[in-house]
């Protein structure tokens, strides 16, 4: 789950990390009223998005006036941004933080994310802030630090000083880089956090460590040991239909494609995906329907995918272990008994009272395409997706 630039300012905070004043808006107005609050002459206003490359994109301002801050907002509020993270979709604007300008030095880029691969905690930093960290990488590959944590004895103070080292910190802000770095390392800790970033974290020109923009990822699974973590969870910011899923308990992630994709397991998911563009098609969704899947789940799990004004062709692919086939075979019938689909469904049914399930779906008479193997269930939904293209395309003609 990711939240908003204030909301991870607010939380580094809390843990002894310099941010700069600031304060959230919902209008032009109040927006320009929060500025006066602060005082000082010179104000950023940033739009707050889930989404790297704000700036480029027009969603960071520097303001010297009411006025400035105002025209600003008028041209951020209710538009779409878009940039190279959010896709071409973009992403709404319905609150920004304005933020007192700070002069600073330097820029420096300070990540904490969770290597999979070591099972650690990685530091990443660089010299080099200010830029997103794939730039930094491809083009000063030698300004990039790396430090993994132990987890048995957590970030060291010996280990944070040395990042300070090879960062050139001043030696008189040695020990406020090494809170910071203390501080970003807690909050990854004890919220169980994927990624904690500061770009940039800066040295002000009156010689202080500061924050200048943060982001923070934390482990969706882990939100029920943080009640207030996850009440910070913007809608508004995520793919609705995955938000719907997630509402439900559906492990779901849309695409671009038009095969709509009902599966249960994460790993058989992505093979069905890989599948269906063996065979020439394109997928909608990851959609793992989970191991005890419900007819009721089921037929939520239609409800959902065909939400997807793009899907124009199911596939069904169960292999029952603790799932059982009889139990799917019910939530289809019952989901295109309930709510008819006008799209192709094709339905592959493996495992645990599999002839069970495939009399099921014979007996109730719905047009459902059955295929025995993955490949052949992939074949029959590109072939049944393109048949019924070619057909609608001759009605219109007709």
């Amino acid at each position: 789950m990711d939240i908003h630039e204030y909301q991870a300012k607010e939380i580094l905070a809390g843990f002894g990390v310099t941010v700069p004043q600031g304060a959230l808006a919902y209008s032009p107005e109040q927006a320009a009223y929060r500025a006066r609050e602060m005082g000082g002459s010179r104000w950023i206003v940033k739009a707050q998005v889930h989404a790297g490359g704000r700036g480029k994109a027009g969603g960071v301002k520097l303001c010297d006036s009411d006025h400035e801050i105002v025209t600003a907002c008028e041209d951020m509020f209710g538009r779409k941004l878009v940039t190279h993270q959010t896709g071409p979709a973009g992403k709404g604007i319905y609150r920004v933080y304005v933020e007192a300008a700070v002069p600073f030095e330097r820029e420096i880029y300070l990540g904490f994310v969770l290597d999979r691969s070591l099972q650690r905690v990685m530091i990443v930093a660089s010299a080099e802030g200010g830029m997103e960290i794939e730039e930094i990488s491809a083009q000063r590959p030698e300004s990039i630090v790396r430090s993994t944590v132990e987890p048995a004895v957590g970030l060291q103070e010996f280990q944070a000083r040395e990042i300070a080292f090879a960062l050139g910190i001043p030696p008189a802000l040695t020990q406020a880089m090494v809170r910071t770095l203390l501080g970003c390392y807690a909050a990854f800790r004890d919220l169980d956090a994927t990624m904690v970033e500061i770009n940039p974290l800066v040295i002000t020109s009156d010689n202080r460590i500061m924050a200048l923009d943060a982001k923070m990822t934390f482990d969706s699974n882990a939100l029920f040991r943080h009640p207030q973590i996850s009440e910070l969870r913007d809608k508004s910011q995520e793919d609705p239909r995955e938000s719907r899923a997630a509402d439900r308990g559906l492990n779901y992630i849309g695409l671009d494609g038009n095969i709509g994709c009902i599966v249960n397991g994460a790993g058989l998911a992505m093979a069905t995906m890989d599948t269906i563009k063996l065979a020439g098609g394109e997928p909608a969704n990851f959609l793992d329907i989970g191991g005890g899947a419900t007819p009721e789940r089921v037929a939520k799990a239609f409800r959902l995918v065909m939400s997807d004004s793009n899907v124009q062709a199911i596939l069904v692919n169960i292999f029952a272990g603790i799932n059982r086939c009889d139990w799917v075979a019910e939530g289809v019938v019952q989901a295109l008994t309930q709510n008819p689909v006008e799209v192709p469904v094709v339905v592959r049914l493996a495992g645990t009272n599999v002839d069970e399930g495939l009399r099921i779906l014979a007996k109730s008479g719905l047009p459902i395409i059955r295929a025995t193997t993955l490949m052949e269930a992939a074949e029959r939904a590109v072939t049944a997706w393109r048949n019924d293209q070619a057909q609608n395309t001759n009605v219109r003609a007709i």
